[in-house]
């Protein structure tokens, strides 16, 4: 995959231009498709560094999209950011759980998707974090081994479950996640909880966190995620 190919779906050519001008303009090259059919050849002839997919296509739709991407073997690594209208919430929230990493309502401002696809690229890119490697962002340390939270050097006291979700989600910051999608994380897959809980959960956490309580951002109709202080 390369890195610095970014390839745009989208049946409105207007949008394929203003996103190919402001990648461009950024040191990205760029591939288009109007039609999901199209951009799965283009990605198998030259696979990209990441795809920013429009879930209504004509023909097949975003979401087969996504999914055909994620049974390919050679794409299931590509990070995919969907565009999405703001009355989609259903399919948002399908294409996170089919593997997305995250997703921008139309209508969009061109620098902030920039800036999205830098950061699912740098986060990407990035070696894995290993599951017992301490966490850092500005005064919150988390750390596996000890199963310890500091602020600001002061040590905090969380339940079992909400230093799971704590660290899963500050581990990947500004990654999106569906309940079910830290359900699994935290618990595994055949484990009977509702959703609720894990709302529960993050009220108990930005609780305890106090000003640092922001950096777990609720993505209105889909989930959470972590947002560097």
């Amino acid at each position: 995959m390369n890195g610095k190919t970014i390839l745009i779906v989208d049946d409105e050519r207007d949008i394929l231009e203003l996103l190919r001008y402001n990648l461009v303009k950024n040191g990205y090259k760029v591939i288009s498709a109007m039609t999901g059919e199209e951009a799965l050849r283009l990605a198998s002839q030259t696979p990209p560094g990441l795809v920013v997919l429009d879930l209504m296509l004509p023909g097949m739709d975003g979401l087969e999209v996504c999914r055909a991407l994620k049974a390919n073997r050679e794409l299931a690594d590509v990070p995919i950011i969907m565009l999405s209208a703001k009355g989609e919430e259903a399919d948002i929230v399908t294409g996170l759980e089919l593997g997305a990493h995250d997703y921008v309502c139309k209508p969009f401002s061109p620098r902030v998707l920039v800036a999205r696809i830098r950061a699912c690229l740098r986060h990407h890119n990035r070696r894995p974090e290993p599951e017992n490697e301490i966490v850092r962002h500005e005064g919150l340390l988390i750390d596996p081994v000890r199963h310890e939270v500091r602020l600001d050097d002061q040590p905090l006291e969380l339940t079992y479950t909400e230093f799971r979700v704590l660290h899963f989600l500050a581990s990947r910051p500004s990654w999106v996640f569906t309940r079910n999608q830290i359900i699994d994380a935290v618990h595994g897959d055949k484990y009977a909880v509702t959703e609720r809980s894990v709302d529960v959960q993050i009220v108990g956490l930005r609780k305890k966190l106090g000003a640092y309580g922001d950096c777990i951002e609720t993505v209105r109709g889909v989930g959470y995620r972590f947002r560097e202080p």
